[in-house]
Protein backbone atom coordinates (compact mmCIF):
# COMPACT_ATOMS: atom_id res chain seq x y z
CA UNK A 1 0.00 0.00 0.00
CA UNK A 2 0.96 3.64 -1.03
CA UNK A 3 1.48 5.50 1.84
CA UNK A 4 2.84 9.51 1.55
CA UNK A 5 6.04 8.47 2.88
CA UNK A 6 6.81 5.68 0.07
CA UNK A 7 5.67 8.59 -2.52
CA UNK A 8 7.96 10.46 -1.72
CA UNK A 9 11.14 7.80 -1.37
CA UNK A 10 9.52 7.24 -5.01
CA UNK A 11 10.37 10.92 -5.90
CA UNK A 12 14.05 10.46 -4.79
CA UNK A 13 14.45 7.20 -6.69
CA UNK A 14 12.89 9.11 -9.86
CA UNK A 15 14.86 12.31 -9.43
CA UNK A 16 18.03 10.33 -9.19
CA UNK A 17 17.57 8.34 -11.73
CA UNK A 18 16.53 11.10 -14.25
CA UNK A 19 19.63 12.80 -12.73
CA UNK A 20 21.95 9.44 -14.11
CA UNK A 21 20.38 9.71 -17.45
CA UNK A 22 20.81 13.53 -17.79
CA UNK A 23 22.78 15.05 -15.12
CA UNK A 24 21.89 18.94 -17.13
CA UNK A 25 18.10 17.67 -17.18
CA UNK A 26 16.61 19.32 -14.11
CA UNK A 27 19.23 22.58 -14.20
CA UNK A 28 18.01 23.18 -17.52
CA UNK A 29 14.19 22.76 -16.32
CA UNK A 30 14.30 24.98 -13.95
CA UNK A 31 15.53 28.24 -16.09
CA UNK A 32 12.30 28.08 -18.17
CA UNK A 33 9.71 25.97 -19.96
CA UNK A 34 9.08 25.60 -23.65
CA UNK A 35 6.37 23.76 -24.34
CA UNK A 36 4.55 23.76 -28.05
CA UNK A 37 1.37 21.82 -26.54
CA UNK A 38 -1.90 22.82 -24.14
CA UNK A 39 -3.28 19.93 -22.66
CA UNK A 40 -7.06 20.38 -21.23
CA UNK A 41 -7.92 16.81 -20.63
CA UNK A 42 -10.07 15.24 -17.66
CA UNK A 43 -8.65 14.89 -14.16
CA UNK A 44 -9.54 11.03 -14.24
CA UNK A 45 -6.06 9.21 -12.72
CA UNK A 46 -5.75 7.52 -15.36
CA UNK A 47 -5.10 9.46 -17.62
CA UNK A 48 -2.04 11.12 -17.25
CA UNK A 49 -1.40 13.59 -19.87
CA UNK A 50 2.80 13.38 -20.62
CA UNK A 51 2.69 9.65 -20.42
CA UNK A 52 0.55 8.71 -22.95
CA UNK A 53 1.90 11.37 -25.35
CA UNK A 54 5.28 10.07 -24.77
CA UNK A 55 6.77 14.06 -23.39
CA UNK A 56 8.73 14.78 -20.58
CA UNK A 57 8.05 17.68 -17.99
CA UNK A 58 8.34 20.55 -19.45
CA UNK A 59 6.87 19.82 -23.08
CA UNK A 60 3.27 20.27 -22.33
CA UNK A 61 1.40 22.37 -20.38
CA UNK A 62 -1.82 21.10 -18.80
CA UNK A 63 -5.17 21.76 -17.70
CA UNK A 64 -7.67 19.18 -15.52
CA UNK A 65 -10.58 19.05 -14.74
CA UNK A 66 -14.07 16.55 -14.46
CA UNK A 67 -14.99 15.48 -18.05
CA UNK A 68 -12.49 18.22 -19.68
CA UNK A 69 -14.95 20.96 -19.74
CA UNK A 70 -14.20 24.57 -20.86
CA UNK A 71 -16.59 27.22 -19.92
CA UNK A 72 -16.52 30.66 -20.26
CA UNK A 73 -17.33 31.22 -16.85
CA UNK A 74 -14.22 29.25 -15.81
CA UNK A 75 -11.66 31.95 -14.99
CA UNK A 76 -9.04 28.89 -13.96
CA UNK A 77 -9.61 27.82 -17.25
CA UNK A 78 -9.54 30.76 -19.76
CA UNK A 79 -6.15 31.92 -17.32
CA UNK A 80 -4.29 28.72 -18.29
CA UNK A 81 -5.58 29.36 -21.91
CA UNK A 82 -4.30 32.62 -21.38
CA UNK A 83 -1.01 32.02 -20.31
CA UNK A 84 -0.58 29.05 -22.87
CA UNK A 85 -1.05 31.00 -25.39
CA UNK A 86 0.14 34.60 -24.91
CA UNK A 87 3.24 34.15 -22.75
CA UNK A 88 4.27 30.21 -23.52
CA UNK A 89 3.17 31.03 -27.13
CA UNK A 90 1.91 27.42 -27.51
CA UNK A 91 1.26 26.14 -31.24
CA UNK A 92 -1.42 23.54 -30.33
CA UNK A 93 -3.95 23.35 -27.80
CA UNK A 94 -5.41 19.39 -27.38
CA UNK A 95 -8.85 19.06 -25.52
CA UNK A 96 -8.44 15.43 -24.88
CA UNK A 97 -11.06 12.99 -23.35
CA UNK A 98 -11.60 9.68 -22.49
CA UNK A 99 -13.89 6.60 -23.41
CA UNK A 100 -15.77 5.68 -20.05
CA UNK A 101 -15.31 9.09 -18.87
CA UNK A 102 -17.13 8.67 -14.98
CA UNK A 103 -18.28 12.65 -15.94
CA UNK A 104 -19.91 11.59 -18.96
CA UNK A 105 -21.60 8.75 -17.39
CA UNK A 106 -22.99 11.05 -14.23
CA UNK A 107 -24.57 13.77 -16.68
CA UNK A 108 -26.31 10.84 -18.78
CA UNK A 109 -27.87 9.44 -15.11
CA UNK A 110 -30.49 11.39 -13.30
CA UNK A 111 -29.08 10.30 -9.74
CA UNK A 112 -28.04 13.55 -7.88
CA UNK A 113 -24.63 13.96 -6.67
CA UNK A 114 -24.20 17.33 -5.01
CA UNK A 115 -22.43 20.17 -6.41
CA UNK A 116 -20.82 18.10 -9.05
CA UNK A 117 -23.99 18.52 -10.81
CA UNK A 118 -24.10 22.28 -11.51
CA UNK A 119 -20.69 21.06 -13.55
CA UNK A 120 -22.08 18.38 -15.68
CA UNK A 121 -24.60 20.81 -16.43
CA UNK A 122 -22.48 21.46 -19.45
CA UNK A 123 -22.41 17.78 -20.60
CA UNK A 124 -25.98 17.76 -20.06
CA UNK A 125 -26.19 20.83 -22.64
CA UNK A 126 -24.01 18.63 -25.07
CA UNK A 127 -26.30 15.80 -25.02
CA UNK A 128 -29.14 17.96 -25.07
CA UNK A 129 -28.07 19.57 -28.62
CA UNK A 130 -27.09 15.88 -30.01
CA UNK A 131 -29.36 13.56 -31.88
CA UNK A 132 -28.45 10.82 -28.93
CA UNK A 133 -31.31 8.68 -27.94
CA UNK A 134 -33.85 9.86 -25.40
CA UNK A 135 -35.11 6.37 -24.12
CA UNK A 136 -33.06 3.33 -21.88
CA UNK A 137 -30.56 3.39 -24.70
CA UNK A 138 -28.88 6.46 -23.26
CA UNK A 139 -27.31 4.18 -20.28
CA UNK A 140 -25.57 2.51 -22.90
CA UNK A 141 -21.68 2.34 -23.02
CA UNK A 142 -22.48 3.34 -26.81
CA UNK A 143 -23.93 6.36 -26.25
CA UNK A 144 -21.86 7.28 -23.25
CA UNK A 145 -18.66 6.77 -25.54
CA UNK A 146 -20.04 8.73 -28.11
CA UNK A 147 -21.22 11.47 -26.02
CA UNK A 148 -17.59 11.55 -24.79
CA UNK A 149 -17.04 12.62 -28.39
CA UNK A 150 -19.65 15.25 -29.12
CA UNK A 151 -18.41 16.46 -25.76
CA UNK A 152 -14.86 16.90 -26.95
CA UNK A 153 -16.33 18.26 -29.86
CA UNK A 154 -17.67 20.57 -28.16
CA UNK A 155 -14.89 21.84 -25.63
CA UNK A 156 -12.67 22.40 -29.20
CA UNK A 157 -15.45 24.48 -30.21
CA UNK A 158 -15.15 26.60 -26.50
CA UNK A 159 -11.43 26.89 -27.31
CA UNK A 160 -11.93 28.47 -30.95
CA UNK A 161 -14.71 30.88 -29.21
CA UNK A 162 -12.82 32.53 -26.35
CA UNK A 163 -11.49 35.88 -26.98
CA UNK A 164 -7.55 34.69 -25.92
CA UNK A 165 -7.46 32.25 -28.96
CA UNK A 166 -9.48 34.10 -31.96
CA UNK A 167 -7.23 37.68 -30.81
CA UNK A 168 -4.22 35.25 -31.26
CA UNK A 169 -5.38 34.15 -34.68
CA UNK A 170 -5.80 38.42 -35.50
CA UNK A 171 -2.38 38.84 -34.34
CA UNK A 172 -1.27 36.33 -37.31
CA UNK A 173 0.10 33.54 -34.25
CA UNK A 174 0.28 30.34 -35.60
CA UNK A 175 -2.78 27.94 -33.24
CA UNK A 176 -4.39 25.10 -33.43
CA UNK A 177 -6.94 23.45 -31.37
CA UNK A 178 -7.65 19.89 -31.91
CA UNK A 179 -9.86 17.20 -30.72
CA UNK A 180 -8.68 13.75 -29.03
CA UNK A 181 -10.20 11.03 -27.10
CA UNK A 182 -8.33 8.21 -25.56
CA UNK A 183 -8.98 4.75 -24.89
CA UNK A 184 -8.45 3.32 -21.43
CA UNK A 185 -8.84 -0.24 -22.80
CA UNK A 186 -5.65 -0.07 -25.49
CA UNK A 187 -3.91 3.20 -24.30
CA UNK A 188 -4.69 4.38 -27.63
CA UNK A 189 -5.66 8.02 -29.09
CA UNK A 190 -8.31 9.04 -31.54
CA UNK A 191 -8.15 11.62 -33.54
CA UNK A 192 -11.59 13.03 -34.13
CA UNK A 193 -10.10 14.84 -37.15
CA UNK A 194 -11.29 18.62 -36.90
CA UNK A 195 -8.97 20.75 -35.51
CA UNK A 196 -9.39 24.18 -35.91
CA UNK A 197 -6.66 26.76 -36.96
CA UNK A 198 -8.52 29.94 -38.22
CA UNK A 199 -11.70 31.73 -37.00
CA UNK A 200 -12.94 31.30 -40.57
CA UNK A 201 -13.62 27.36 -39.86
CA UNK A 202 -16.07 28.67 -36.81
CA UNK A 203 -20.09 29.97 -37.22
CA UNK A 204 -20.33 33.63 -38.27
CA UNK A 205 -21.62 34.10 -35.17
CA UNK A 206 -18.75 33.74 -33.32
CA UNK A 207 -16.61 35.20 -35.32
CA UNK A 208 -14.88 38.32 -33.78
CA UNK A 209 -13.39 41.45 -36.04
Amino acid sequence: MHTPKTLLENNKKWAAKVTQENPDFFHNLAKQQHPKYLWIGCADSRVPANQIIGLRPGEVFVHRNIANVVSNSDLNCLSVIQYAVEVLKVTDIIVCGHYGCGGVRAALSDKPLGLIDNWLRHIKDVYERSDLPCNEDVHSEACSDKLCELNVGAQVRNVCHTTIVQQAWSRGQKLSVHGWVYSLEDGLINDLGFGISSSEQLERIYRMA
